[in-house]
């Protein structure tokens, strides 16, 4: 008897898991098959054809941001500091709306590195930053996506079936979306997802609170409750001031897979309305979501790592409500992954494909087969990430080899007038090697003990001075410091 009752349970979560994925895919084609333009160009494929409204936009910029690596990476932690990611996200969020987006759209962007090409005198440091944004996507981002995702659904339904299984069906299903529909599809199904996402979440940390009676201090280390992170811990309090906002202003604001979707509204006033409004969301709703489980689960299972999530899901939803559950994770992971798998192909067919290549005639077909190709490689990553301590973490330091860096070449084309391109490649490569140093070699030998947050500040400021005196003692031209001219409302600063 119990055995059919569980076979039953079982069965109905999964009938409730594929009915909710068919649906959001249904919603998303029927939404997207409205579309009037559909013609293969640079527009229709990686901007939606400049038509998304601003609900489309936040939507797409939350779910692009918020899958498993937050759901399961935060809460993995099981401490309530991780939050200062997520809070210190609106700031970034500000600095893409009121700086960043007006830039984009004044200077007609498709991609974020056609604003360097213009601030610089060379294509050179276009190509540099794209490969950079590539190498980032393929070996960090998209076979992050799949392992985290994979790890959550098979700590939900058990452990018979490998880890690699679960991320090639969730890898399958995102390269369709983004085949097929390119980011007009990528940005719908995030919108229609991000309500189910966001609002099951909510009801987890519920139900985890109402598991262990809404006492979320007794039993708990004072370590994982405490918002003062010290010199140990994941994110030291003095870092929130130091290389915390860089990292947020990369991230929101320089970032292909992030900027994308602001680009893809039909005004500055519609992209701004929807990144004000995945801000909101960003401080209100997300903050809880991706910590409060873990500290739960700390109590309910001690110190169980990245599984906290999956585990304390399995233990407090009911079971009708686990395919739900399961159904909106999985599209958060799929919405992920096919953002990131849109802005890797933007990048490849934009910035490379037409400059080395040939003209583009239809990015529908080229993107195809980068996609696929794209995917085979992000699956074929996912094991190298099964042996990390914990997953946010290791992609927050790991992003340090490319994120200051690139940044590094934005701040010095936006902030001076007449540095040269090969100046600023100077100052990535700087950073790059920097960096690299300090994380492989330096700090595991103990020669340096800085947190690597602190060290993304001296990677940036070394890197930018790096690209000033190569500007002017390797080309001999003195760059002129211009300030915010450039980002003054009607401001046409040029090089």
């Amino acid at each position: 008897m119990f055995g059919d009752t569980a076979q039953f349970t079982s069965t109905l979560q999964l009938a409730i898991f594929a009915g909710l994925t068919g649906l959001v895919g249904l919603l998303t084609w029927l939404k997207v098959s409205k579309a009037k333009r559909h013609d293969g160009s640079e527009q229709d494929v990686y901007l939606a054809g400049k038509g998304l409204t601003w609900v489309f936009v936040a939507g797409s910029i939350t779910l692009t941001n918020l899958s498993t690596d937050q759901l399961v990476g935060m809460n993995g932690n099981q401490m309530l500091l991780l939050a200062w990611w997520e809070i210190a996200g609106f700031a970034g969020l500000m600095f893409l709306a009121f700086i960043f987006v007006p830039l984009y759209y004044r200077y007609n962007c498709t991609t974020v590195t056609e604003l360097l090409e213009r601030r610089y005198d060379g294509r050179s440091i276009r190509t540099l930053i794209s490969a950079l944004f590539l190498l980032g996507n393929v070996l960090i981002y998209l076979p992050a996506a799949l392992y985290s995702g994979g790890l959550f659904l098979q700590s939900l339904f058990g452990g018979s079936i490998p880890l690699i299984f679960y991320a090639l069906a969730l890898a399958l299903v995102g390269a369709a979306y983004t085949v097929f529909g390119g980011l007009r599809a990528v940005a719908v199904m995030d919108t229609y997802s991000g309500v189910g996402v966001l609002g099951l979440a909510l009801l987890i940390v519920f139900l985890a609170l109402r598991a262990v009676n809404f006492d979320l201090v007794s039993g708990v280390p004072v370590e994982r409750l405490s918002m003062i992170g010290g010199t140990d811990s994941p994110i030291p309090f003095h870092t929130l001031f130091t290389g915390m906002v860089f990292i947020q202003i990369f991230y929101w604001s320089t970032n292909q897979n992030i900027t994308q979707r602001a680009m893809a509204a039909p005004s500055v006033a519609e992209a701004r309305k929807g990144v004000l409004a995945a801000a909101a969301i960003r401080i209100l709703i997300v903050p809880p979501i991706v910590v409060v489980p873990g500290v739960v689960a700390y109590k309910l299972f001690g110190n169980v790592g990245d599984k906290a999530y999956g585990m304390l899901v399995a233990q407090v939803m009911p079971g009708w409500l686990a395919g739900a559950f399961a159904a909106m994770v999985a599209a958060a992971v799929i919405t992920t992954f096919s953002a990131v798998l849109n802005s890797s192909v933007a990048l490849y067919s934009v910035d490379f494909h037409e400059q080395f290549i040939g003209k583009v005639t239809n990015h529908w077909k080229l993107g195809a087969g980068i996609s696929l190709l794209l995917t085979a490689t992000s699956i074929l990553l996912v094991p190298l990430y099964q042996n990390a301590v914990s997953i946010i973490n290791l992609l927050q330091q790991l992003n340090g080899l490319l994120s200051m860096p690139i940044l590094s070449a934005f701040v010095a084309g936006l902030l001076f007038r007449g540095v040269g391109a090969r100046a600023a490649i100077a100052g990535v490569i700087w950073g790059v090697a920097l960096y690299a140093a300090f994380t492989f070699w330096w700090q595991p030998a103990g020669l340096i003990t800085l947190h690597y947050i602190d060290f993304m500040v001296v990677t940036l400021v070394t890197s930018i001075i790096a690209a000033l005196a190569f500007n002017r003692f390797a080309l001999g031209s003195r760059a002129q410091f211009i300030g915010l001219n450039l980002f003054r409302r009607g401001g046409v600063e040029t090089i």
